[in-house]
């Protein structure tokens, strides 16, 4: 993130290579984990390569039924499918983000996940 906040590309794109290395070493181990994926779906530039990326992060979420990475992720991939055009499908990101968010405690995420489900209505 720091790389990002001072613009420097170069150790930028040197850090996301190492994020994205670790999650494919990890991938289908004991050791593999939807934040990590999620994590490289966030710093991902291209949208639609970002939002594969936060369906992976979400099956894994899903796998082990993280009711908090379920509805951080839908909620993140869903911000992505509005600036991407894809309304019907971020609702859909959205109404599964906000049943998995009945099960924890972020009512910061919860009202956000309702604020943008309304505002697509």
């Amino acid at each position: 993130m720091a790389a990002a906040d001072r613009d420097n590309q170069k150790e930028f794109d040197r850090y996301f290579a190492e994020l994205k290395a670790i999650c494919v070493d990890n991938e289908n181990t004991p050791t593999d984990h939807p934040e990590q994926w999620e994590t490289l779906a966030d710093f991902t530039d291209d949208l639609a390569e970002a939002v594969i990326g936060y369906q992976k992060a979400l099956a894994k979420a899903e796998a082990i039924n993280s009711k908090d990475h379920m509805s951080s992720i839908g909620y993140s991939m869903a911000r992505l499918q509005v600036e991407l055009g894809d309304t019907s499908a971020a609702i859909q990101s959205l109404e599964a983000a906000k049943v998995s968010a009945n099960k924890i405690e972020d009512n910061e995420l919860k009202t956000e996940i309702q604020q943008l489900l309304e505002s697509l209505g």
